[in-house]
């Protein structure tokens, strides 16, 4: 009789053992509750626990305890990777783990504008609230040299776009990019310019390039303001453009132009100087690039 309630017990063990595998494999590879695609903002420091129950609270996952018996018996406890996951609509529990351990993390956007100064790009990498920031405490002249070219202005170094990243990027990589675009995108619309712009250098085009961005944001008339500046250079008159004075006031510019203003002088004031400015005063685009090397 003892023998006998002995193998029973052995059987019903075995049995729920069993049971317990098959439904650990089962619910690890059965696809979570997606009707479409989710983003899964896995936070910095948020272990698997607290990810099991967001996802169980947004409806996605049935029961997290296989998920988190899973991270820790494969030993990844620690390595969650912080970031934005896109959960498409088949994904199981166990791919899940794998994306965010390994850290693929979903792309995501950071838009340079054309027609920015280098100091409001600065603004918007430090506002990001997914990349790495490392410029924070750098000035302009830093920044250049990190990414190799000491000496060189910020200002209108980078081609405006929208550049997709993930969170490990740091803001220094993305300028990187945006650097690399913008010699790419010089380097063709110089080769191809009109031979009669009176621009010497590749450099000066684009500093031409950036007045005509900041005059106006119409790309039908930025030809033909382009062929305005060029006739005045030409002839030796001063280029007399608002968006260069404004530049040379900086941050005491309070969105009033005033004569006196046009009086003051800067470097980058063209009613006092005769001349393109300096550097360039913004950020152009392909089409006002394209516009100075052109000129109507």
């Amino acid at each position: 009789m003892a023998l006998n309630t002995w193998l029973v017990r052995i059987f019903l063990v075995s049995v729920l053992s069993v049971w317990i595998y098959a439904d650990y494999r089962l619910s690890l590879d059965v696809p979570l509750n997606l009707a479409g695609p989710f983003t899964l903002h896995l936070r910095k420091g948020e272990g698997v626990r607290a990810l099991g129950q967001r996802l169980r609270s947004e409806g996605i996952l049935k029961e997290p305890l296989w998920l988190i018996i899973l991270t820790y018996s494969s030993g990844n406890a620690r390595n969650l990777k912080f970031g934005d996951y896109v959960l498409k609509p088949g994904l199981t529990p166990r791919v899940l783990l794998d994306q965010v351990v390994s850290g693929k993390s979903r792309q995501v956007p950071v838009t340079l504008i054309e027609g920015m100064n280098f100091r409001e790009l600065l603004k918007i990498l430090n506002q990001h609230p997914v990349i790495q920031h490392e410029l924070s405490a750098k000035s302009p002249g830093e920044i250049m040299t990190l990414l190799g070219e000491t000496g060189l202005p910020a200002e209108g170094a980078f081609f405006p776009d929208t550049y997709f990243t993930s969170a490990e990027t740091s803001d220094l990589d993305i300028l990187r990019k945006a650097r690399r675009k913008m010699q790419s995108v010089l380097n063709v619309e110089w080769q191809g310019r009109d031979p009669s712009v009176p621009y010497p250098t590749a450099y000066e085009g684009l500093i031409m390039a950036s007045i005509v961005e900041k005059e106006t944001g119409h790309v039908s008339e930025r030809a033909a303001i382009a062929g305005v500046f060029v006739r005045r250079l030409n002839q030796h008159m001063r280029l007399q453009t608002d968006p260069t004075v404004i530049y040379g006031l900086g941050e005491a510019f309070d969105g009033d132009l005033r004569k006196e203003d046009l009086r003051r002088d800067t470097p980058f004031n063209t009613y006092t100087r005769s001349g393109l400015p300096p550097t360039p005063i913004a950020l152009p685009g392909r089409d006002a690039i394209h516009a100075a090397m052109h000129p109507q």
